[in-house]
């Protein structure tokens, strides 16, 4: 009774005989320990487990390899690897089973350290592993990264023969899949006997993260039968490779194959939908997160988020925000850019301090966010003293994209000569973008000879982007000086130089439409320019 309740959906019945055993005199043998011991470790139960200890000391039989094998178990179960390891320490004689206890049991408590150093031990001992052994030793590798350690563990599984199961094969499939090499995982994939659905998930999910979503979609098609995982292993393989649309489209084949996505599910696809600007999409999986009631946890929130701000939609964003009952520092950033964006300064600004209050530390992201509102907002000083306060307040150094935003806080309000000293002030080597946004300042205020610094440093750093050359046409042509301008049309042909890629996109019936070309200048008069413009 004992033995079968143990190993039944009720395992506290088994420990429910044993007390009933127990009360009328029945002390049970080793295999009455085991099966208690096995009892406790699902319940789970340490305060019963250390009683079967006890009586397993009286009766003399901890000295026995499989009641001790099962008091590792139970202790490890239970979470107490203190006391799982003394009663390994204890063991006069060990087997595998002993081994791959404990190994086990530090493995689930991710004490993945200890689980290689114990296989040390192990084989400085002589005892040969199996399958269940390496499962652990793989899994402690990958979450360790040491990729050299578990290269010589797939050797060691090739010289002594050891059987690659279900549970090994998909175990190094996702070790090689975690690595993005995608033929040695499929190289496992194709010479298992046996595949479960995990199998199948590790090798899609390993394509994916190679970028070869087109093997990937082709394993999938494949697939006997697919779980959520299958569809979000492959929506974020999209996401990830950034084909959006093609992530929204799988997305809504989910929805027609009736599969209930997860919150991992639909934060990818919000994902994709921000990038695409897929409003209507974008609601309707909000609407259906609400519905079916999916968990909407800090990484959903944020997704939505994300979606509402880049898609204008501030208001459902903030919100979004305030329904959060838990928030990071991500959320904070995230509406906080989107307000800025958006051109809602004083709203970020407002938001800003409120986080401060709250005592949430700003991060580097949540900073670009402010300073552009700034710059949107025409408040120079307000954007200094944000920018200054970064180090001095906060300790965070700060990075090219705040000293760009910095530039583009004083550029747009006309500082040109101080953006200038500025960024010769920079500790950093400016980069492009950097630049950039001066020469666009440049033209936007028709200064020419600081244009003329600044595109002389862009085609110095980047000569080979034709959007370099356009802008600075279009400045000499804002000051009528057509030759100059020519000659920047005439340089960037004589280059090689193709113009910039504009795009446009349209949402017709939840999808997104979209429409890019690249129009030749024509080096002809002054007024094709003009037209051109």
């Amino acid at each position: 009774m004992i033995r079968g309740l143990s190993l039944s959906d009720q395992p506290s019945e088994a420990i429910c005989f044993y007390h009933r055993m127990y009360q009328q005199g029945q002390a049970g043998n080793h295999l009455t320990l085991i099966f208690v011991c096995k009892a406790c470790a699902r319940v789970p139960d340490i305060v019963l487990g250390q009683k079967v200890h006890v009586h397993a000391w009286k009766l003399g039989f901890e000295s026995h390899v499989f009641v001790s094998n099962a008091l590792i178990h139970m202790y490890a179960a239970c979470g107490e690897l203190g006391f799982a390891r003394r009663a390994f320490d204890k063991m006069g004689e060990r087997d595998l089973v002993s081994w791959n206890s404990l190994i086990c049991g530090y493995s689930q408590c991710n004490n993945f350290k200890e689980v290689l150093d114990l296989f040390k031990a192990m084989l400085a001992a002589n005892v040969k592993a199996d399958s269940v052994t390496m499962v652990k030793i793989i899994l402690a590798c990958s979450f360790l990264g040491e990729w050299e350690t578990a290269d010589s563990m797939v050797k060691y599984i090739e010289d002594n023969q050891v059987a690659v199961d279900v549970y090994l094969g998909t175990t190094m499939i996702d070790m090689y899949g975690r690595r993005g090499l995608a033929d040695l995982a499929r190289g496992v994939f194709d010479r298992m006997h046996e595949r479960s659905i995990v199998s199948w998930n590790a090798m899609i999910t390993g394509y994916a993260k190679a970028g070869n979503v087109v093997a990937a979609q082709k394993l999938f098609d494949e697939m006997p039968k697919k779980d959520v995982i299958s569809w979000t292993s492959m929506i974020t393989g999209y996401s990830q490779a950034n084909q959006f649309a093609e992530a929204v489209r799988l997305f809504k084949e989910m929805m027609a194959a009736e599969v209930k996505p997860d919150e991992i599910t639909v934060a990818s696809v919000l994902s994709a939908c921000a990038h695409l600007g897929s409003l209507d999409v974008g609601k309707a999986v909000h609407d259906y997160i609400r519905k079916h009631g999916i968990k909407a946890d800090v990484y959903v929130g944020n997704s939505l988020i994300d979606m509402y701000c880049k898609c204008g939609v501030v208001e459902k964003a903030l919100e979004v925000f305030r329904e959060m009952k838990t928030k990071d520092s991500v959320s904070w950033t995230s509406v906080i850019s989107g307000l800025a964006v958006n051109g809602f300064a004083d709203s970020a600004l407002e938001l800003f301090s409120q986080m401060l209050r709250e005592c949430v530390r700003p991060t580097h992201g949540a900073f670009v966010g402010i300073l552009l509102a700034c710059a949107h907002a025409g408040l120079v000083d307000k954007g200094l003293y944000y920018f200054r306060s970064m180090e001095k307040v906060h300790g965070l150094i700060p990075e090219m994209k705040h000293y760009g935003c910095v530039v583009d806080l004083l550029s747009r309000s006309g500082n040109l000569d101080r953006a200038y000293v500025f960024i010769k002030r920079m500790p950093l080597v400016p980069d492009v973008v950097v630049w950039r946004i001066f020469l666009s300042a440049c033209k936007l205020h028709g200064n020419v000879v600081l244009a003329e610094i600044a595109k002389n440093k862009l085609l110095e750093l980047d000569p080979y982007n034709g959007g370099n050359y356009v802008l600075s046409s279009h400045t000499y042509a804002g000051s009528d000086r057509w030759d100059d301008a020519i000659k920047m049309r005439e340089l960037m042909e004589d280059s090689n130089v193709q113009k910039p890629f504009g795009c446009s996109s349209i949402e017709v019936n939840s999808t997104t439409l979209c429409n890019s070309q690249s129009l030749p200048y024509p080096i002809l008069k002054e007024e094709s320019i003009k037209q051109d413009m």
